[in-house]
């Protein structure tokens, strides 16, 4: 590994870094597609379908912003558009936390908390983006700590499920994540750090991707999907 970044830096991985950045998500592009798809195959209404589209997009773009983020900046070259990339690598995690959200918001039972989490964990996401464009790299922790609180804090909204069925997969996602945070920030002391936050991002969405699949899909969750039309 290099030396860490300076304030206001971004760190420079070495080659095998690179590699690993780019391996690490890039292999996953295409089964994250394919999840999408099966995502919209499963819905049985309206509400589940744009839930499983609004979560399938993210996750998808989520594995190939990364990608071409992290290839673009292992060739050396178009350094306008590295840093295009760069932020938008960064921006779209605001996408996918908001978006990991909206299928349980949508289609969870939450009484009337369900529409007013949502609409507050979109805006969040959208200053968190304008945030990323305007500060880019300047200010590192307090980043981080735009992601940690709009990844946490409207989680407290699970408090209002009726019905509990796919919590414990939630929080173990969830958890799966703040985790991985350690090594997000820990460029230039541990080696391979950013490809290892790559691994806990793979694994927390495979856990939340399961849990949307298994309790928020399907004919079995139709009735909670009528009582968040009903708030509507």
């Amino acid at each position: 590994m290099n030396k860490r970044a300076g304030p206001g830096q971004a760190y420079v991985p070495t080659d095998v870094e690179h590699v690993a950045n780019v391996v690490t998500h890039g292999v996953w592009i295409l089964p994250s597609l394919i999840c999408g798809i099966w995502m919209l195959y499963l819905a049985s209404t309206s509400a589940q379908y744009i839930a499983a589209l609004i979560y399938g997009a993210a996750l998808w773009s989520l594995f190939t912003v990364s990608t071409t983020f992290h290839t673009i900046s292992y060739t050396g070259k178009c350094s306008s558009l590295k840093n295009f990339f760069h932020i938008g690598d960064r921006a779209v995690i605001y996408l996918f936390i908001a978006a990991s959200y909206t299928p349980w918001l949508c289609l969870k039972d939450l009484g009337n908390w369900g529409v007013s989490v949502l609409w507050l964990v979109w805006i969040l996401a959208i200053l968190g983006i304008i945030y990323q464009y305007t500060f880019h790299e300047k200010y590192k922790m307090l980043e981080l700590l735009f992601y940690l609180v709009i990844g946490v804090c409207p989680a407290s909204v699970a408090l209002a499920m009726k019905e509990g069925s796919g919590l414990t997969e939630l929080s173990l996602g969830g958890a799966t994540y703040i985790v991985g945070v350690v090594f997000f920030k820990a460029d230039g002391t541990i080696p391979f750090a950013h490809a290892i936050w790559h691994c806990f991002v793979l694994v927390g969405s495979m856990v939340h991707y399961y849990a949307v699949c298994t309790h928020l899909l399907g004919t079995r969750s139709l009735d909670s999907t009528r009582a968040f039309a009903t708030e509507l």
